[in-house]
């Protein structure tokens, strides 16, 4: 199989600026996808999709390519990633570049590592599927959540909660974010990104941070240092 892994990386991040380049242990959020890819030893195309060429310069001194520049209309901050990635598949097959899978790995999820990606690939040749997307277990049940009334009583709350002990509680699992593989279908006037007969493939919670705001940073700089202690 010809595989890619596209990383997109936008610029201009409100929750926390620039979090895709903010130097995490050192080295660039972004960069740490990039080395992951390159040491599951999967890819033949291994792309940072970003709307910056201080991005793209970033990307390429870690090992990326960006052979071009993400277009101003998926560069927004309600661009869809499966948008982008349809958007790099075009680009690559006007170059007559074809790849029979493609593995989204977000920036921000700096903690997986390489046997999560090739675990990833392990499951889809396993369960012949079409996709694999990542999943961590919750840190806490949604059986215990609730949305707030406006006056904030908790008197419904109350009423509706299932007190039960935290071992008698199915495991509930949630999309980490890390890791999205799936099939690429040429047709002849479109792409299918495939994603009919879609498996899980579990990952460690510590590996499973998203980073979106600061405590999210901080907390995976300091799981990053508890690894190396």
């Amino acid at each position: 199989m010809k595989n890619i892994a596209i990383i997109p990386a936008r610029s201009g991040s409100k929750g926390l600026k620039n979090k895709n380049i903010k130097e995490l242990n050192g080295i660039p959020l972004l960069a740490y996808s990039i080395y992951a890819a390159k040491e599951s030893g999967l890819f033949d195309e291994i792309m940072v999709s970003t709307d910056s060429q201080l991005y793209a310069d970033i990307s390429i001194k870690h090992g990326a390519t960006v052979p071009f520049l993400r277009s101003e209309e998926q560069s927004s901050d309600t661009s869809e990633s499966w948008n982008v990635v349809n958007e790099v598949l075009w680009r690559y097959l006007e170059n007559d570049k074809k790849f029979d899978t493609v593995c989204l790995l977000q920036p921000t999820s700096p903690l997986r590592k390489a046997e999560d990606i090739v675990g990833g690939y392990e499951l889809l040749k396993k369960k012949k599927a079409d996709a694999i997307t990542a999943v961590c277990e919750m840190e806490h049940s949604p059986l215990w959540a609730m949305v707030l009334p406006k006056n904030h009583s908790l008197e419904e709350f109350r009423k509706n909660i299932q007190v039960t002990l935290r071992q008698q509680i199915d495991k509930f699992y949630r999309i980490n974010g890390a890791l999205y593989i799936r099939k690429i279908i040429y047709q002849e006037n479109k792409i299918v990104i495939s994603a009919k007969k879609e498996y899980a493939f579990i990952m460690n919670q510590n590996r499973s941070i998203d980073i979106d705001i600061e405590y999210d940073f901080k907390l995976a700089q300091f799981l990053i240092e508890s690894e190396k202690s």
